[in-house]
């Protein structure tokens, strides 16, 4: 067993454990980041399938997500526009394809209408949500008590518009039924976007991708704390206490005065703690969960879906790929269709052997694009939920009532521990964007306590720090501030997810 020491442990080489890895070597705080893969990036990987480069999780760069777009100044990464030139595909509840351009998909006028309405609706229930603290909205309590779907069907008699306001939020980006979470946990998801119609626009949303895919930023990152970053080591075991902690893998033991844990919520209780974590941090942990969905990569000789005059962008309520766009890599001449299939249709999908789910798969996106769209060169499905330390995607969310009942404690330490990651973000949650700003919060909080330790001159008594006072104390953390930037539209198509 090697021994080391610390003044921090990182747990998980993603986007927030390394961002807050690199601020803490910084501001001259000795850092490990310890990952339990044998690689870096967490929910975000770009790897070759049959010599073909596939972003298999996270990778678009929206203009409001500043903290990322400031990343990759940093670290001299290039961004290259999504195509979307041309029209877009709807499938409606008739089965038929119908092209379009502009901001709604073609529909009966009440459905248009119904849509529009729904949309500023919600853009004005989003404005008077906090996503640093949705639970003080005043009308909370209600709102967590409501699935997403019910408050829908309150709203309008209109089910071609219900199926379609739920897709922009529960197949596309929670990647569960919209029946299965909170109004407020919607409204969180939109906030966090900085609008609702931010987060339903596709050319606003899914805007860029990073030249050389999107694991380039955590690739750079670790590059840059050379051997502080240890890979195949999953954390088995954290003995803490108010003031530090021994972290331990299989062959490796580490003492630090601080730990961050920087992986997604429902990893958190693969490690045992001794002492066992506090009540409520026991009981929150049972109340979120990540969704499920199947990303699908499909390349073909040329991108034939242009010549059709199509942006390939498509999307269905009542399609087993409920959204797909022209996901070309920079400089390519092949053409690559990415799509989506989330929550139940992914269950379904699970149950059948891998041919005939490729074959579902291929025949919706033929629904979208034509027969040419059924005979790719590559075709790989990434499944998250396969994945031993991600099992699911895109983010953790909580159940009925949960956010409210336990919203607030999840940002809380404990201890000598922090937990953090894209899934406790405010503005960017669920995005790399998120995961940079809490890595920088966690971090600019630790250096804020230790520095204070460094120099007792400049600290208060022992009552500045109440946590200190028994192991599973807590004391809030602060949130986010950093603040989006806000476009209105009102174009009704779902924007994926992504895994960070």
């Amino acid at each position: 067993m090697e021994r080391l020491e610390r003044d921090v442990v990182v747990i998980g080489a993603g986007a927030t454990g390394l961002t807050a890895a690199t601020k803490l070597a910084q501001a001259g705080l000795s850092v490990i980041v310890l990952e339990a893969r044998d690689r870096v990036g967490g929910r975000l990987w770009t790897d070759l399938i049959d010599g073909q480069m596939f972003e298999l999780g996270g990778q678009w760069v929206s203009p409001d997500q500043t903290a990322l777009l400031e990343t990759l100044d940093e670290l001299g990464l290039s961004t290259y526009e999504r195509y979307r030139e041309g029209e877009s595909v709807y499938i409606g509840p008739d089965g038929q394809a119908a092209r379009f351009t502009g901001d709604i998909f073609p529909a009966g006028e009440h459905t248009k209408a119904e849509i529009e309405r729904l949309i500023v609706v919600l853009d004005e229930l989003v404005a008077q949500t906090d996503p640093a603290a949705p639970w003080e909205h005043p009308e909370a309590s209600r709102f967590d008590r409501i699935s997403f779907r019910s408050w829908l069907e309150q709203q309008t008699d209109d089910a071609e518009a219900i199926e379609n306001i739920a897709l922009f939020i529960a197949d596309a980006m929670l990647t569960k039924p919209a029946h299965a979470f909170s109004l407020l946990q919607a409204l969180l998801m939109a906030a966090s976007a900085g609008s609702f119609s931010n987060l339903v626009d596709a050319d606003f949303i899914l805007d860029r991708r990073v030249v050389g895919g999107l694991q380039s930023v955590p690739l750079t990152l670790a590059e840059r704390l050379g051997d502080d970053v240890r890979l195949g080591q999953p954390v088995r075991h954290i003995d803490w206490s108010a003031d530090a902690a021994t972290v331990t893998t299989d062959t490796l033991a580490v003492a630090a005065r601080r730990v961050l844990v920087a992986v997604p919520p429902n990893l958190y209780d693969r490690i045992e703690y001794a002492p066992p974590l506090p009540r409520i941090r026991q009981q929150l942990q049972q109340h979120q969960s990540l969704g499920l969905v199947i990303k699908v990569h499909a390349t073909y000789p040329t991108p034939f879906w242009r010549a059709a005059g199509l942006s390939g962008t498509a999307f269905s309520p009542y399609q087993v790929v409920h959204e797909a766009y022209d996901n070309s890599n920079f400089g390519e001449e092949q053409g690559t269709l990415v799509g989506f299939v989330s929550d139940e249709k992914a269950d379904a999908l699970f149950r059948l052997d891998p041919a005939e789910r490729k074959r579902a798969v291929l025949a919706s996106l033929a629904a979208y694009f034509g027969p040419e769209a059924e005979a790719p060169t590559v075709y790989y499905e990434s499944d998250w939920a396969s994945e031993e330390w991600t099992q699911g995607a895109y983010a953790a969310s909580f159940d009925l009532g949960g956010l409210t009942r336990y919203g607030a404690a999840q940002l809380e330490p404990v201890g000598s521990l922090r937990f953090g990651s894209s899934d406790l973000a405010a503005e960017g949650y669920q995005h790399v964007d998120g995961a940079i700003r809490v890595g920088r919060r966690l971090a600019a909080e630790v250096i804020a306590e230790l520095g204070a330790a460094a120099e007792p001159a400049a600290a208060e008594p022992a009552a500045a720090e109440p946590a200190a006072t028994e192991p599973g104390a807590t004391q809030p953390a602060a949130a986010d501030s950093a603040a989006s930037t806000p476009a209105s539209s009102t174009t009704a198509r779902p924007t994926g997810g992504e895994p960070q």
